[in-house]
Parts: C-alpha cells; sequence; structure tokens
C-alpha cells in the first residue's frame, strides 16, 4: 500500500489567535511539508486545486514542479484536477512537463470539483456539471493515447490530428478518477478501466464498499483485468505523540472549518461529539498516535476490500508548521512501516 499526504495549500485563520498566515509563508510551509514527506520515506504528495482566498493551490502543477526539483522518490500528483473547468489539452502538457521535470513521478487525480467556483471563473455553465467532465475525460485519454489527435465533441474545439506536446516520460501517464458518493462516477471510473480515489471525509468507510464493488464490477464486464481497478483512499487525518494530542490539537481548526463549510452546502456546524465519534474506530477520520492510526488504516483496508493507495489531508484545520511536520514524519517513519510489515504478513500467509 502506498501511504501519502495531500494538501489543498489551506490559509485558513486559527480559530483561537485569528491570525492568518500569508500565502508567501503558507507555499513556503508547503514545500517544507513535500520535501520532509519524500525524506521520511512516504510515497507521493498531492496537490489539490481550489480558486478562492482560504487556499494557495489554484496551480497544482507549478507547485509540484517546483517540488519536483526538491525531491527524488516521491510520487507527485494532483488532488485532484477539476477537469470539467479545464482544457484536457493544456492539463495533459502541464503534467507532461512535470512528469519530464520528476523523471517519471507525475500523476493526475482527474475530479469533477466538489466546489464550483471554478465554473463562472472560466466561462463555463454548471448545469453542464457532468457531461463536461465526461467528454473532457474522454479527450484527456485520447491525448494520452496519440500524439497527433483527432477528436469532436460539444464543449471545445475539435482536434484534427494536432499533435500534443510533450510526451511524457512514463507510458501511460498515471490518470485517476477521484469520486465522491455517486455511483455513476464509480461506475464510470470501472468501465473506463481507470484507477480509483474515493474521498470518505465523513460517516463511516465501508458504507463506500458497495460502491468500490460497483466500481469492480464494472471493470470486469468492461474486459479490464483486475490489476488495473485499483482504489485508493482521501482522508482526514493527522498524527500526534499520543491520540489525546492529536485530538486536541486537530479539533478547533477542524470545527471551524466543516462549520463554514456547512454554511454554504446546508451542513449543521460540526461538533465535539461528531468529531469523536468519526475519530472512533470505524469513523473516517484517521486521528491519533501512530499505533491507533496504523491499526485503523488496516481495518480500512479490510472493509473496502483492500487499498492500494492511502493519502491523509491534513490540512482542513489550522496548525503550527513545526506540528504538521512532525505528524508527516510520523506517517512516514512509525505509521507506514506498521501497515507494510502487518499487509506484507498477510500476504505471505495467503
Amino acid at each position: 500500500m502506498q501511504i501519502g499526504v495531500d494538501s489543498f495549500g489551506a490559509v485558513i485563520s486559527n480559530p483561537a489567535t485569528g491570525l492568518t498566515v500569508s500565502a508567501l509563508q503558507r507555499m513556503d510551509n508547503l514545500l517544507d511539508e513535500l520535501v520532509l514527506a519524500d525524506q521520511v520515506g512516504l510515497d507521493v504528495f498531492g496537490i489539490g486545486e481550489h480558486h478562492r482566498s482560504e487556499f494557495v493551490d489554484s496551480a497544482p502543477p507549478v507547485i509540484l514542479g517546483a517540488a519536483a526539483t526538491r525531491t527524488k522518490n516521491i510520487r507527485l500528483t494532483s488532488a485532484g484536477t477539476v477537469l470539467s473547468a479545464a482544457d484536457p489539452v493544456r492539463i495533459f502538457q502541464e503534467f507532461a512537463t512535470l512528469d519530464l521535470i520528476s523523471h517519471g513521478r507525475a500523476e493526475i487525480v482527474a475530479g469533477r470539483g466538489s466546489s464550483i467556483e471554478a465554473f463562472p471563473l472560466f466561462g463555463y455553465d454548471l448545469g453542464d456539471y457532468d457531461s463536461l467532465f465526461s467528454e473532457k475525460l474522454g479527450l484527456l485519454l485520447k491525448i494520452r493515447e496519440d500524439t497527433h489527435v483527432h477528436w469532436t465533441g460539444k464543449h471545445r474545439a475539435p482536434l484534427t490530428g494536432q499533435a500534443v506536446y510533450p510526451r511524457p516520460l512514463q507510458n501511460p501517464l498515471p490518470i485517476w478518477v477521484g469520486v465522491g458518493g455517486t455511483p455513476e462516477s464509480f461506475v464510470r471510473a470501472g468501465t473506463l478501466g481507470l484507477p480509483l480515489m474515493v474521498a470518505v471525509i465523513g460517516g463511516e468507510p465501508k458504507r463506500f464498499r458497495p460502491l468500490v464493488d460497483l466500481y469492480r464490477k464494472a471493470g470486469r464486464h468492461a474486459g479490464h483485468s483486475p490489476e488495473k481497478l485499483i482504489v485508493g483512499l482521501h482522508a482526514i487525518g493527522f498524527l500526534r505523540d499520543t491520540t489525546q494530542a492529536a485530538a486536541e490539537d486537530f479539533y478547533p481548526g477542524y470545527a471551524h472549518t466543516f462549520t463554514e463549510i456547512g454554511k454554504e452546502r446546508g451542513w449543521p456546524p460540526a461538533t465535539r461529539a461528531q468529531f469523536d465519534a468519526l475519530r472512533g474506530p470505524t469513523g473516517a477520520l484517521l486521528i491519533g498516535d501512530a499505533e491507533t492510526v496504523a491499526q485503523k488504516i488496516l481495518y480500512v483496508n479490510e472493509v473496502l476490500g483492500g487499498l492500494t493507495r492511502i493519502t491523509f489531508q491534513m490540512g482542513v484545520s489550522a496548525l503550527p508548521h513545526e506540528k504538521m511536520l512532525r505528524s508527516i514524519e510520523l506517517l512516514g517513519t512509525r505509521v507506514a512501516p506498521i501497515v507494510r510489515k502487518e499487509l506484507a504478513a498477510v500476504t505471505s500467509l495467503s
């Protein structure tokens, strides 16, 4: 199992002090986090995409390109690219360039986007939300397959044999589909035979098992081998040396963030009781000390029928930079070895 970190480069105000780090400082901190993740042996680091004041991640390939020159082994991915509001030609060019800079470590997680600000910003109709993604994903895959592209669609001018350069070092360039809870999205990913990245930020991960099974069934029905039908999990997580310290540090910022999101989406305010339930043995939050979090990863891996990748979103809570670095250090040096050892033991017995 690959283990890593996702970040949205949040510049959220600290709910206790009201202070907000500058965009410049947050970017410096983000690159420090990326470098450390590489140094402690984590497998992957993802950068999200948002177009609003509380994030600095509107241009993920630029951030990842900067990180590529300062890292050696870690895979560099979007988390995820809002493909519906982007030009697939440009997206492919940017990530192919990143792949060359990083010597073959680039990946794309393509999604429809849970935030809608990109649509009016780039001149797209939100009413075309699903057809935009479906069409543009098809074009992105076509570009990956052929240098000279012949393609016609509804939302973009046709391509009549134009060449798309540069070509990436990896062939093919890895493209995942990022999904929430829509069955159609799981079926689409399976039918296309693309890796699946499931975002689980609340409730219990086991409730996604029927959808994961639907993805695998659709993939098999389309003739794809099980090796292609891999599943990753994007989850909220944070580590400290003790579980209590992790919870106390993370909760204030978590409550602030999800209460603010709730105002936009009609959710009730976040509560401590809800938070504590979600970080319990079967809940979605991966928060605690190394042993607690490692065991929960193993549990989630089991209930979802086997994961290839799990990434921790640590940035939904405003935390001091040194605590973010310590969390990444614990994930790489303590959690990952436990999980890998346990999974290797299971494999050797099977």
